[in-house]
This record gives C-alpha cells, sequence and structure tokens, in this order.
C-alpha cells in the first residue's frame, strides 16, 4: 500500500534522495516496488527519503509524478547538462543517451539533488532495475541551516 503524504512522519536522520528514469508510461506500482526494494537493500524507508529526481524529458511521466504526490516528496527535473557534472562517477549507455541526451539518468540525478540538498552526496551502491524502470540512491548530510 502506498502512504499517503498526509501520513508522512518527520523526516529521519539518515537523509537520502532517489533518481529515477524509466520508460514511457512506466505504471506508479513497478516505481513504488523499485523504489522499496532499493531503499530495503540498505535497511532504508520512505521515511528515510527528501526527494526524487529524474531527467527533464521524463517530466510528463505520470507514474513519477504520481509516485512523489503519494510520498508527499517534491519531484525535481535535471535537464542532461546539469547532469554533466555527474556522469564521469556513473557510466551510461547509448540508449539512455539516444533517449534522454544523458548517458546515465538513476545515479547522476540522485547525486545532483543530494548535492542541492546537502554537503558529502554521494551514491549508495549500484542502481537497481525492475523491467520499466531504474532507480539510484544517493545519501548526503544536513547542512546546518
Amino acid at each position: 500500500m502506498l502512504p499517503t503524504a498526509s501520513h508522512r512522519p518527520p523526516a529521519s536522520p539518515t537523509q537520502v534522495v532517489a533518481g529515477l528514469g524509466c520508460r514511457r508510461d512506466c505504471s506508479l506500482d513497478e516505481l513504488f516496488e523499485l523504489l522499496i526494494h532499493s531503499l530495503g537493500r540498505y535497511g532504508l524507508t520512505v521515511d528515510n527519503l527528501a526527494g526524487l529526481a529524474s531527467i527533464a524529458h521524463k517530466r510528463d511521466e505520470a507514474g513519477l509524478h504520481g509516485l512523489a504526490e503519494c510520498l508527499g516528496l517534491e519531484l525535481f527535473f535535471f535537464s542532461p547538462e546539469q547532469l554533466g557534472a555527474y556522469q564521469a562517477k556513473t557510466g551510461g549507455s547509448a540508449l539512455s543517451q539516444t533517449a534522454t541526451g544523458s548517458p546515465a539518468v538513476a545515479e547522476p540525478c540522485a547525486l545532483a539533488l543530494a548535492v542541492r540538498m546537502g554537503a558529502s552526496a554521494r551514491l549508495l551502491g549500484e542502481k537497481d532495475r525492475s523491467a520499466s524502470a531504474t532507480c539510484a540512491l544517493a545519501i548526503f548530510d544536513r547542512e546546518p541551516a
């Protein structure tokens, strides 16, 4: 069952963001299941999530917007140019380059958002895949207010 924004508890001390890539019309359920699987690999839950990110090319994907709405999180989009600084750390594929203008999506989106939200951003391992989506997590330290 998907949590609703109104039932979201206060932020957990361990903060992560998720970078998400997906094929056109990827379902909310598939994205949610992949995200839960990715978080679970590190003993994390949706309570640890501070935000979601994807590439600007996916700005109209209903599944991404639905996921953000259900989780009560902001969904950020990055252009291929904004992700350029994070590509060397993540590798990529010719298919992704052709489809989105970026050699990789999930990992650089996670890193870009983690850097925007705090300090000491780093990926938590390799991205996870489902039939139609990818998910990478990045952890960061909240900078003092």
